[in-house]
């Protein structure tokens, strides 16, 4: 967050470039997983070039025959021709051999370190097996490996759909890398659909791995200040995770439909043009003072809309967890009290300095949501009213993006309101705690009051 001008802070971030046209090598970090299996039965790898034949091969065989059988259904629909199967091989390389044949588009096994990409020149997909493959599992399970094979797969559709790199090379106004890379994402989710739907022969995958394969796309968002006209761009997290879901969703045709006059892009509207700093953490003092009067100045609005009296609840700190009205958590709305507690000796500091501030932002304007909700009269309780209050904390976030001055958003922020929401479930807790099960579905109703506002919500 910011209350003042950008502020450079020295900040670590990893980006996984998994593009079109290149691909650069990174550290695979995140909250490490419980490896799952997806793979229902496994494909031989025979038809892998240079694989050695062990399970990291033989899943991406697996994910990569069901995913050319989903784009041999689904393509003739959306583009009115024939899919044609990826006719310059796929390649398993081992980034550690240094007498390893590299694959197309490399000059050597070690550039592919880490990394999986398309290489249009000969319609070819790689992957390393040894530094990328099994830290995907390991920290993600076998949903890591789906998602990344079925991004890279989303680049071989984009070139069957006449997407080139001379196309990229001519037109970069019309196909900036930030558009071509959330398009891929958008393909991935329309296939991982299918899978979830029990479609795929070979693959299933419940909503324990769909929170695992956002979150791999929230581990290679770009790091903070990246510029969507960067050639490297990829998108923030919630521009990824985005993508992801309008496909999930909305299936290919939304994605085949992707241009920068119907994309919105939040990465270049928070990313001031130039810059390459964010605008760093505020203290949790300082974050709380501020964001108290802002977000009863912003649902006051929204309840008196509705002809309805509003009387803000005040933030209160408290040293322990709120023990008001059930298990919210560590921050609670306190009907009782007219209050929102927050736990500022537990679990919210350590948010702020795992996450950053607006984790903790996010948390309490779910909060502000939940009081909202009582004031005009809806339900507290149940799964309904923990999906409100993160769609209303979405929906005063959205207000935040428009802001230059004041109390506004910073590069990152909206990536710290997804790591959070696919992370916890605090801010989707109802007033007496219980929770919306799953990540995607947190992040989707986050996701629907931010583009819509309070009336998406069910208010206004």
């Amino acid at each position: 967050m910011r209350t003042a001008p950008f502020r450079p802070v020295a900040m670590v971030a990893t980006t996984l470039v998994v593009g079109l046209v290149a691909a650069c090598g990174t550290t695979v970090t995140g909250h490490p997983t419980a490896s799952t299996t997806v793979a229902v039965r496994t494909v031989d790898p025979v038809f892998v070039r240079g694989t050695d034949g062990g399970t990291a091969d033989r899943l991406a065989a697996t994910v990569l025959t069901d995913l050319q059988g989903y784009w041999r259904q689904t393509y003739p629909r959306v583009f009115g021709r024939p899919w044609q199967d990826v006719a310059g091989g796929v390649y398993s390389v081992d980034s550690g051999d240094a007498a390893a044949k590299p694959p197309p588009c490399a000059d050597r096994a070690a550039e592919v370190q880490g990394n999986a990409f398309y290489c249009p020149a000969a319609d070819a997909i790689a992957w390393d097996r040894a530094a990328l493959l099994p830290v995907l599992r390991e920290r993600f399970g076998d949903a890591g490996v789906v998602l990344v094979l079925a991004h890279e797969m989303g680049h071989a559709v984009q070139h069957r759909a006449g997407l080139s790199i001379e196309e990229l090379r001519d037109h970069p106004d019309r196909y900036p890398m930030i558009l071509v890379e959330t398009m891929a994402d958008c393909y991935a989710g329309a296939v991982v659909r299918w899978v979830t739907d029990g479609h795929a022969p070979d693959l299933r995958m419940g909503p324990r791995d769909l929170d695992a394969a956002l979150s791999t796309l929230v581990t290679f968002r770009d790091p903070v200040g990246t510029t969507a006209s960067d050639m490297a761009s990829h998108g923030d997290a919630f521009d990824r995770v985005g993508a992801f879901q309008d496909g999930y969703q909305r299936g290919p045709d939304l994605c085949a439909g992707m241009t920068v006059q119907n994309r919105r892009f939040t990465q270049q509207e928070v990313t001031e043009p130039g810059a390459r700093t964010n605008g760093g953490n505020l203290p949790l003092d300082q974050l709380l003072a501020a964001m108290g009067p802002d977000l009863a100045g912003y649902f006051g609005g929204v309840v008196a809309g509705l002809g309805r009296r509003w009387a803000p609840p005040r933030v209160q700190p408290t040293g322990a967890e709120p023990g008001c009205g059930g298990d919210q958590g560590p921050a609670a709305f306190c009907p009782a009290q007219g209050a929102i507690d927050v736990d500022i000796a537990g679990a919210v500091p350590r948010l702020h300095r795992q996450i950053g501030d607006y984790a903790v932002g996010t948390l309490v304007a779910s909060r502000f949501g939940l009081a909202a909700l009582a004031a005009v009269g809806r339900p507290v309780d149940g799964e309904d009213a923990g999906r409100g209050a993160v769609c209303l904390a979405g929906a005063y976030t959205g207000t935040l993006l428009a802001r230059r001055n004041g109390f506004a958003l910073s590069p990152g922020d909206l990536d710290k309101a997804v790591e959070l929401l696919l992370g916890y479930d605090f801010a989707a807790r109802d007033v007496h705690g219980h929770p919306v099960p799953t990540g995607y579905q947190r992040v989707a109703a986050f996701r629907a009051g931010f583009q819509g506002g309070a009336r998406s919500c069910g208010l206004g």
